[in-house]
């Protein structure tokens, strides 16, 4: 049994150690997907097609909710989210868990502000090439997708911190080239 817990630590130990990158290339068409979500607390029923009709969608993957890096994440895009709504963008989360925990991860750590998907199957996470290896679990991926289904960002690190800001950043960038004059011939 002992063999087995030394093991199992090794793995994930490997597993976070791992370099970490976006799978899906800037400038590739974005999977599209629909999924059950969770708001606050509540069923919310979230179309990647829908959503972009709005504007920039983030989709960002991560491991497990509750869990120490996911919490910090999440209250980041909460705390940022009137800067997502200014840009014309919103935020994805999704997972693997189950939307009964989302339903209260949606509630206490992104505090009724967004919404996150549950991809139990792991369907989601394996279009957009986001399964962390060696473990079933999504791997911290947050990827900018322009409303012509185009990856216009890509960010990928087992650390949390600089997602927001990155993302955030990649969206102004875009929105700044959206309203920059073309030349004329």
């Amino acid at each position: 049994m002992r063999a087995i817990r030394v093991l199992a630590v090794a793995l994930l130990g490997l597993a976070a150690a791992a370099p970490a990158w976006a799978a899906l290339a800037v400038g590739s068409e974005a999977p599209d997907f629909s999924a059950p979500s969770a708001l606050g607390g509540e069923d919310y029923a979230f179309s990647l097609a829908d959503a972009l009709k709005q504007g920039p969608v983030v989709v960002y993957f991560y491991p497990k909710a509750f869990t120490k890096g996911c919490t910090i994440e999440a209250h980041q895009f909460a705390q940022a989210m009137d800067q997502y709504k200014a840009l014309g963008a919103s935020v994805i989360g999704v997972s693997s868990d189950d939307i009964g925990t989302l339903h209260r991860f949606s509630l206490s750590e992104c505090g009724s502000k967004f919404p996150v998907a549950a991809d139990p199957d792991q369907k989601i996470i394996n279009e957009y090439d986001a399964k962390m290896p060696l473990l079933n679990y999504a791997t911290r991926i947050s990827y900018v997708i322009a409303p012509d289904h185009k990856i216009i960002y890509a960010y990928s690190a087992l650390d949390p911190s600089e997602h927001v800001a990155n993302t955030l950043n990649a969206i102004k960038q875009w929105k700044q080239a959206q309203s920059a004059p073309t030349a004329s011939p």
